[in-house]
């Protein structure tokens, strides 16, 4: 995938920037360091995993200091091995520096959704089905956990609640049932939006079928009830899995034969990547 473009990811940089340097900087390489001191270091893995986050870290670096030069080793998306050199950074070790915590923290995080949504894909291969994350992203890194998700292997659910109809139980709840809820969604948005709809029961998919919307998510549905939704509907529409999902019931979820499986997890749960700067 290509970095995101600076409109959506230099507003994210530029926070996190702001959040370490607070009012007068890294003080303490100021008082310490040599400020024409000219070093050679390097990003290093101290861990397996899938590695995301550079063009965040690469922008946080040019905004520190537009002539130090960040120069990538791996391309994202790559499976890196513990101790493997990742990025290479040269210029003012006062820069260097100011920037380290930042760069660490994106490659970090995104580095370990990435991973994490590897181990999801690995667990269904074979399948047919996708993994795909979900809106349970920190605040203001969606763009970026959605791109570390895409790296690793997985499918983005909706990007926010202006990009697809998605009818959850307080929808049907409060518009008086499945079929009303699904009937206003049609009469009210245009041809190309897709519409989805929750069901936690086999009554509850029945009842969605003759509206023909885009997609179904079966909510904590057990794996029986799943195999028979998955009869039941027999491809017209696409079924989602959600609930109880995680790396020991993924597999058997995806036997199922469902389309995809949703994982809040991969952004709200994922571990960091141990990432480290050292000397060249």
């Amino acid at each position: 995938m290509t970095a995101l473009p600076n409109p959506i990811l230099e507003p994210i940089v530029r926070l996190a920037l702001s959040e370490d340097l607070g009012r007068a900087g890294d003080i303490t390489s100021l008082a310490t360091i040599d400020p024409n001191l000219e070093v050679e270091w390097l990003i290093r893995t101290r861990a397996p995993g899938v590695l995301a986050g550079l063009d965040a870290a690469a922008l946080t670096m040019a905004l520190i200091d537009p002539q130090a030069r960040f120069e990538p080793l791996v391309e994202e998306g790559s499976t890196i091995e513990a101790g493997q050199n990742l990025v290479r950074l040269t210029g003012r070790a006062l820069s260097i520096l100011a920037a380290e915590r930042v760069m660490l923290n994106f490659m970090g995080h995104l580095s370990g959704v990435a991973s994490l949504t590897a181990h999801y894909v690995a667990a269904i291969a074979g399948s047919k089905a996708k993994i795909s994350c979900t809106r349970k992203t920190s605040p203001g890194m969606r763009a970026l956990e959605k791109k570390a998700v895409s790296l690793g292997g997985g499918s983005n659910h909706r990007f926010g609640l202006d990009d697809a109809i998605l009818i959850k139980d307080n929808h049907v709840a409060a518009a008086g049932g499945i079929t009303q809820a699904l009937t206003r969604a049609k009469a009210n948005v245009g041809h190309l939006m897709p519409i989805e709809v929750e069901v936690d029961s086999l009554a509850q998919l029945e009842a969605a079928l003759p509206l023909n919307p885009t997609c179904i998510m079966l909510d904590n549905f057990n794996l029986v009830d799943l195999r028979r939704a998955v009869a039941l509907v027999g491809g017209a529409v696409v079924l989602e899995a959600s609930g109880g999902v995680n790396l020991t019931t993924v597999a058997a979820i995806a036997a199922t034969g469902v389309d995809v499986i949703s994982v809040g997890a991969l952004t709200h749960s994922a571990p960091c990547l141990d990432l480290g700067l050292d000397a060249a």
